[in-house]
């Protein structure tokens, strides 16, 4: 975790609309796919339609903020982005004693760990040293019952969710990164035909950031604020530094994750959670799509963070039309988005044969939607799929 600035060099000529253009795609697919994800986290987790609103703006301005600065300061692709599986963690969670705030003070202490991790590197190395088959088939679980709502809903509205899927499935044919995006408008479209949508959706589209005063709350801390932590190092974190490793770039560590962590914390006053190094649209910023010269490419991950900042605008718009659709097809949409992450959760989680049985436990545990003592799945299936794995292990040595 002492890496230095990108390496290898490459210095090639390339138009310099290149990046711009890159940059603007990832902020279009990276919004477009999970907006809806993030909203329905906060709605499951007891906010209110301003709050959520609140929530989704404070994330894109924050995510603004540290990718064009760091991205500027370092000369790296940095691109950041909200976590989208600490969205769907929420979700599953659900509603916990003393409501949104409770929440938002979890949120604030997952802010407060990842801000650990970049300043004292030993607790950095402890929390990438947890068995990776068992935070994917945590992410697995978390994942699971929310991919199966494109399902319920083709069961539920057939004529208004069929035309999303099979959308979503030709667009992945063809032409794969805007399979979801696709899917998304093609659920607006759905929604603006079926649904009474409020009369005043665009008489006033200006956020109107709402303050949230966090509190501590043992059950939101031990259930949201450690998985929060886990499943965004592991699945968005760890992800997003390989991908910038694989095209050349070794940035510190350190000041990414004190930058993020920082500036959560401070979104959390306005109901956001956490923000990260982007690990699915990364590679559109760092990729050599973005610019054939590496020392280019982080002009793609600052223009991504300047068209953050005008969806932030937007915020309260997106959070009064989901909140008007209905709930099975915004949770269809966001199935849709996930199934990628699932699949790819679940073959890292088995791919370790020493791993596998303590890794579906995990999964089982985590998909069960088990509460014990206000404490979700998802803690208990990393704990129990870890006890697993050292009792095996215990007997593999006593042999």
């Amino acid at each position: 975790m002492t890496d230095s600035n990108p390496s290898p060099v490459t210095k090639q000529s390339g138009n310099l609309f290149q990046p711009i253009f890159s940059g603007v795609l990832a902020a279009l697919v990276g919004f477009a796919s999970s907006f809806a994800i993030i909203l329905q986290g906060f709605d499951a987790v007891g906010a209110t339609q301003a709050q959520a609103a609140s929530g989704l703006f404070a994330l894109c301005l924050g995510m603004a903020f540290v990718g064009v600065g760091m991205s500027y300061v370092t000369k790296t692709p940095l691109s950041i982005a909200w976590s989208t599986p600490g969205a769907a963690l929420l979700i599953t969670t659900g509603a916990v004693q003393g409501g949104f705030p409770a929440a938002a003070g979890a949120f604030m202490v997952a802010a407060a760990l990842v801000v650990v991790a970049g300043f004292w590197r030993p607790f950095g190395r402890a929390v990438a040293a947890i068995p990776m088959p068992l935070a994917s088939a945590m992410l697995a679980g978390i994942l699971f019952n929310l991919c199966l709502a494109p399902v319920r809903a083709v069961a539920e509205l057939p004529a208004l969710a069929l035309p999303i899927v099979l959308a979503w499935a030709i667009c992945l044919r063809f032409a794969r990164i805007w399979a979801v995006p696709i899917a998304v408008v093609v659920s607006a479209i759905m929604i603006a035909i079926s649904t009474e949508l409020p009369a005043n959706l665009l008489a006033n589209p200006w956020p109107a950031p709402v303050l949230v005063m966090p509190s501590l709350n043992l059950d939101a801390v031990i259930g949201i604020a450690l998985p929060l932590f886990v499943v965004t190092m592991a699945s968005q974190n760890i992800p997003g530094l390989a991908v910038l490793r694989t095209n050349g770039y070794r940035p510190d560590v350190k000041p990414i994750f004190i930058s993020t962590g920082l500036v959560s914390a401070i979104g959390t006053l306005l109901g956001g959670q956490l923000i990260n190094l982007a690990a699915i649209t990364a590679a559109l910023c760092a990729g050599p799509e973005a610019h054939p010269d590496t020392t280019k490419r982080y002009i793609a991950a600052m223009t991504t963070g300047f068209v953050y900042i005008l969806f932030a605008l937007g915020a309260g718009v997106a959070a009064a039309f989901i909140s008007a659709a209905p709930p099975i097809l915004i949770e269809a949409v966001a199935g849709l988005a996930l199934i990628g992450a699932l699949a790819n959760a679940l073959v890292g989680s088995v791919a370790d044969e020493e791993f596998r049985l303590p890794a579906i436990l995990t999964f089982i545990t985590a998909a069960s939607g088990l509460t014990l003592f206000g404490i979700g799945a998802a803690f208990w299936g990393l704990i129990v799929g870890g006890a697993l794995h050292a009792i095996l292990k215990t007997k593999k040595a006593a042999i």
